[in-house]
């Protein structure tokens, strides 16, 4: 099973607390930092496309490219409600390690931890070509991950999540397996999704594997893809990363030959 074709129905709802408009303002003044003037975005793991409605609004070309066909199909019917951004957002089906387009692209990113589920070595060399393959010879890619030292120092934790819509009660419980030798997390969730008043509950069990990563080996596996670190904190708050940030960000660009971060 893909990850998220399970509860692809009920994701907007398990994320509904997710700030979207505050996270893609947070991308477009890195953009505008480090690329100014660009124009066209690609999104690798674009999930239900929240991210790239708020930057098509702000005048990108975007193209979301999603694994999961149901994922995606919530994407296509979010954007029959959005008249105003046609033109400027389209929605591909694809593996984020093998996909394809003729298109280069100012921008890419790949939010909410997309990186993270590349648990394997050649998962993240493969995305990384893929970046490379469509990035503008003068474009940035912009990406987050769990961060290393956060994921030893704090360590994840089990949890609990409660949500309720007019018609649906989801309650998901997360039981995290760190992996150390493995700079991975076993997160297993099961969901438990009740129908209102009193419909028939569904129960969803299902696994994700979350890598952690440490600075200097991003810095090795984007050097061997013929990019480089040109920036680098902890997400959304703009702040030096320490052994507390459980979330990092990097921004990166295209270098002509193979160097180390400066």
């Amino acid at each position: 099973m893909k990850v998220f074709d399970a509860y692809a129905g009920y994701y907007n709802l398990l994320y509904k607390d997710k700030n979207y408009n505050s996270e893609a303002e947070y991308i477009d003044k890195l953009i505008k930092k480090y690329k100014p003037g660009a124009r066209k975005i690609l999104d690798l793991g674009c999930g239900t496309g929240k991210h790239d409605f708020i930057f098509a609004e702000k005048g990108y070309d975007v193209t979301g490219v999603e694994l999961s066909e149901k994922m995606l199909r919530s994407a296509e019917e979010n954007l029959k409600s959005h008249s105003s951004v046609p033109e400027k957002l389209k929605f591909i089906q694809g593996d984020i390690k093998e996909v394809r387009s003729s298109e280069k692209f100012d921008v890419i990113v790949s939010l909410f931890h997309v990186m993270s589920y590349q648990t394997k070595n050649e998962d993240v060399q493969q995305t990384l070509e893929t970046v490379r393959e469509h990035l503008d010879k003068d474009g940035i890619f912009i990406f987050d991950f769990w961060y290393g030292p956060a994921v030893l120092t704090v360590k994840p934790e089990p949890r609990v999540k409660n949500l309720e819509s007019e018609n649906l009660f989801v309650e998901r419980f997360a039981e995290p397996v760190l992996k150390i030798n493995e700079n991975v997390v076993d997160v297993n969730y099961k969901v438990k999704i009740m129908q209102k008043p009193e419909g028939p509950d569904n129960v969803i069990n299902e696994t994700h594997s979350m890598r952690y990563f440490f600075i200097p080996e991003m810095s090795l596996f984007l050097n061997h893809a013929g990019m480089r670190i040109k920036h680098y904190e902890e997400w959304m708050t703009s702040e030096e990363l320490s052994e507390k940030s459980w979330s990092a960000l990097i921004v990166a660009g295209n270098i002509k030959k193979n160097i180390w971060m400066e």
